[in-house]
Parts: structure tokens; C-alpha cells; sequence
């Protein structure tokens, strides 16, 4: 038997390719008995794995339940709760790490000896807020257990200050960050030449409005290539993506690449965009994956007036940040960029990329886990 603590990382993704629970797992094993539970195989290194039925879901889909305020009942017929509820022994670990909060409440019940962290990706009450009937229906949901729950987490954890914020503002829960910074690279920045490369990666769902920089595309100039790496998540808004862009020479659609090798492509590349209409509360104050593997690719960025990001992209000279949120602010931002400033901002991003690593920025978890542990004396 192992004199460590006991910890489970549980959470409704698959694991392997979830870069910000990938992260909590490097960080932790070694230090702790690391069990996982998520969709997919067993990330390297841990100590025992729980998988969760591809087909369950960590959404709810009792409508019925959701408009008669039944929550709890609601939150119980969720079918990777009832998966993981078969599977994961009551009492068992001395902590477990919840990611996002329809993972907290089943973490609460699995009665851990020492305390629930709960890292949240997200606000979770905003999370689908464009859509009416989620709106009406889900977030009175997703509010309840904000307001049952999150007070009973040892501590919690989230990806902005905005967003900790909120948490606090709403619910009166201290709630600290721990940004979806990239793991860092020793690497030196690459030449730049023409024509000037410009890469967009991240999720293909509708609210992120992707089509919007496809807009801003037509009317560049072809000293300005951009290649999207767009993940299938919604496969016919991607579809319409590819359509939009077919007869733009200057846009390409590349096949996505995992995680792992994501910023070893980007470094081919001179500038990352980040350009995240302000169209929900998350977005608003969103400060993404894309943004953090740019610093280590050691390439510029492109942001809108997105709070989060423009405050690190003006305090270490990362990039330029457009007027606003339109697409003739973007395309006028993509015409601005030369080779000269594009090389000034890898440098930039260079000088910066320890700082907004992974490794400087989950000391947060580190100490929040620890904290739990020492429960045990």
C-alpha cells in the first residue's frame, strides 16, 4: 500500500486529449496515489483508471425534470453520473479533484476523507446562455448547484479572474485562477518572411463565431496566409466553415493534430488568433488555450478587446489588439501586420514565455491540494 494521499481526478472529458485535466495529472502523480476517472484510456504515469462508458453523458437531457425544478433528480439520471456512480467507491479516496461543476456534486457524494477541489473551466450558469431555451431551462440548473455545492468545496479554482470574480460576486465563494496556460518549451523564436502565417486552432461550435474571421478574410491581401486547425466539434458549422472559405486562396483548413503536438505546429506559424467575440459572459472573459500555446510557440497574437487577454498582450507586447469586435476591425488588423512588428512580438513572446507557463502558473493547484492533505494530521 502507497503512503501517499489518495487522489482522484474526475472528470466528464476524455482525458487524453483535455489539456487543463492533463495538466492537474502531471502535475500531481508522483506526489499522490493519482486515480482517474474520464472517457478514453488512462493517461500515463497514474495508478488506476475508472473509465466512463463512451456513451454516457455529463449533460442532462430530463426536460421534464429541468422545467419542474426537480434537481435533484435532474443531476442523479445524468448517465455518467449513474456510470460513475457504479464504478467509483464511496469513501474510498482522501480527495478528489472535481473538473467543472457537473462533476461536483457526485465528487461531494463519493465522500472523500480529506476535501473536494473543484476546478471549474468555466461559468458554468453562462455556459450555453446564447441558446433561450438553456437559458430558461438549464442554467436555473447549473445555479443550484452552484448554490448547494460549491460551498461545500474545500476550495475552488477557475481560468480568469473575471469568471473568480463572478463566482464570488454570486455565490460568495473565494475562488482562485489558474489560467489554461501551455507547458513550457525551450525553444528560441523562428525567422519571419512572406507571407506572414497566421493560425486559428481551437473548438468548431457556433457561438464561437468562427465564421466572423472568415468574413474579416475577404478583403486581405495574400501577404497574409491563414490556416485554420478546427476541431469537429459541431461537424455541419464546420462544414459551413470550409464552404465559406473555399473560394478565399489565402484560407486553408489543416487536419487536426493531438494536443501534445499542437504547439510544435504552431511554431510554424508567425502570429495566433485570438479573436473571441464578446458575444457571452465566458467569451467575455475568456483567456483560452490558443492564447498561452502562441507564448510558447513563440509567435505574436491577435486579440479582440477581450479584458483578460488584451491586459497580458499590452503588459508584455505580445501582439495587437483590434478596436473592436468587428469584422473590419480584424480584417484592418490583418492588413496592418508586417514582418517587422510580427518579429518583435516572438521576441516578445519569448521573454514572456516562462512567466505564462504552465509550470509557473499551477503552483495554485499544488498548494490547494496540499492544503487538503495536510487535513490528514
Amino acid at each position: 500500500m502507497s503512503s501517499l494521499p489518495s487522489l482522484l481526478i474526475l472528470t466528464f472529458s476524455p482525458i487524453r486529449s483535455d489539456p487543463r485535466v492533463l495538466k492537474q495529472v502531471e502535475l500531481l502523480k508522483g506526489k499522490y496515489q493519482v486515480s482517474t476517472c474520464a472517457y478514453g484510456a488512462a493517461p500515463d504515469g497514474i495508478d488506476s483508471h475508472f473509465p466512463l462508458p463512451t456513451d454516457s453523458r455529463g449533460w442532462t437531457s430530463d426536460r421534464i425534470g429541468l422545467i419542474t425544478r426537480q434537481y435533484g433528480r435532474v443531476y442523479n439520471g445524468m448517465t455518467a453520473v449513474q456510470e460513475a456512480r457504479k464504478i467509483l467507491p464511496v469513501g474510498h479516496f482522501d480527495i478528489i479533484l472535481a473538473n467543472d461543476l457537473n462533476a461536483l456534486p457526485l465528487a461531494l457524494d463519493l465522500k472523500p476523507r480529506l476535501g473536494v477541489h473543484a476546478d471549474l473551466h468555466e461559468y458554468a450558469p453562462s455556459e450555453k446562455e446564447s441558446d433561450l431555451k438553456w437559458r430558461l431551462f438549464v442554467a436555473p440548473f447549473m445555479r443550484w448547484i452552484c448554490r448547494k455545492q460549491l460551498p461545500m468545496a474545500t476550495s475552488v479554482t477557475t481560468v480568469s479572474q473575471g469568471i473568480a470574480d463572478e463566482y464570488h460576486r454570486r455565490f460568495g465563494v473565494e475562488v482562485g485562477v489558474v489560467t489554461n496556460a501551455a507547458p513550457y518549451l525551450e525553444a528560441e523564436p523562428t525567422p519571419t518572411a512572406a507571407p506572414l502565417k497566421v493560425i486559428y486552432s481551437g473548438a468548431g461550435q457556433r457561438y464561437r463565431k468562427i465564421e466572423l474571421i472568415i468574413d474579416a478574410m475577404k478583403g486581405v491581401d495574400d501577404k497574409v496566409q491563414l490556416d485554420f486547425v478546427v476541431m469537429p466539434n459541431e461537424p455541419d458549422y464546420v462544414d459551413e466553415l470550409k464552404r465559406s472559405a473555399a473560394n478565399l486562396p489565402n484560407v486553408r483548413f489543416i487536419d487536426p493534430v493531438p494536443y501534445e503536438e499542437l504547439v510544435s505546429l504552431i511554431r510554424n506559424y508567425d502570429v495566433a488568433m485570438c479573436f473571441l467575440p464578446n458575444s457571452t459572459f465566458n467569451l467575455q472573459n475568456a483567456l483560452p488555450n490558443k492564447f498561452f500555446e502562441a507564448v510558447q510557440a513563440r509567435i505574436g497574437v491577435i486579440t479582440g478587446p477581450s479584458p483578460a487577454m488584451v491586459a497580458l498582450v499590452e503588459s508584455y507586447g505580445l501582439g495587437v489588439v483590434t478596436k473592436d469586435f468587428s469584422t473590419e476591425a480584424l480584417r484592418t488588423a490583418l492588413n496592418g501586420l508586417t514582418e517587422t512588428e510580427t518579429a518583435r512580438w516572438k521576441t516578445a513572446a519569448n521573454d514572456a514565455a516562462w512567466t505564462l507557463s504552465a509550470e509557473s502558473q499551477v503552483a495554485l493547484w499544488d498548494v490547494a491540494i496540499s492544503d487538503i492533505a495536510q487535513r490528514a494530521g
